[in-house]
């Protein structure tokens, strides 16, 4: 769990709706490890790796620069040190009150013979699709024809801050979908396309402007 004191006060718990469909992902904690290439899987107890990456929130450390890093060894103490780090946030946290519950936290912990500055980059709201909108189910209609299976649904764990205001300021659902495999190691140096996804997206997005158009 996140330590950082009321982390965790706002999350809205998983509707019993929302938890079937989430439980309809053949995505388990097996075939997580599969993906990952890891050893074992961790995170927060009593929820699986889906639940984890989707609908929990989180706290990733990016990265630690600081001292010496190069080959060899050297016994100086380093007189700077950094982290870097985000938050997945879910529905209902807010950004700046848990930017402002991690400064508080962080800044208890350090002795006073530590000056600490902390710089923030970015903060953005979290957002949830309602599934059940007829632009989501036009474009469930528009996968079956292009694909020749119903879509499943589950949230994404990703940082696209702009869906928020677009569900704010245009009042209208917001369409999120990939024809991405779970393989596919988004945002990696080796990322890549399967090819014929390529080509049936092309076809589900003709289906779908067809079925929008229809409406």
């Amino acid at each position: 769990r996140v330590l950082v004191p009321g982390f965790y006060d706002r999350v809205r718990p998983l509707e019993a709706a929302e938890q079937a469909l989430l439980a309809q992902v053949p995505i388990t904690d097996a075939v997580a490890r599969h993906l990952t290439g890891a050893p074992a899987l961790a995170g927060e107890e009593g929820y699986t790796a889906l639940e984890r990456a989707s609908v929990r929130p989180t706290f990733e450390i990016h990265g630690m620069p600081g001292g010496f890093t190069g080959p060899g060894h050297k016994t100086v103490i380093p007189a700077r040190a950094a982290a870097k780090v985000s938050m997945r946030l879910v529905p209902d946290q807010d950004p700046h009150e848990i930017a402002g519950l991690f400064e508080a936290y962080v800044r208890s912990l350090a002795p006073p013979t530590v000056k600490l500055t902390i710089h923030p980059h970015g903060a953005a709201y979290p957002a949830v699709v309602d599934v059940t909108a007829s632009a989501i189910q036009a474009l469930a209609l528009a996968y079956e024809r292009g694909f020749g299976a119903r879509p499943l649904y589950f949230r994404g764990g990703g940082s696209l801050p702009i869906v928020t205001v677009f569900q704010e300021v245009l009042g209208a659902p917001v369409v999120l979908t990939g024809f991405g495999l779970p393989d596919d190691n988004t945002h990696a140096p080796n990322e890549k396309l399967h090819l014929p996804n390529f080509y049936r997206g092309i076809e589900t997005l003709i289906h779908y402007l067809d079925i929008l158009g229809r409406k």
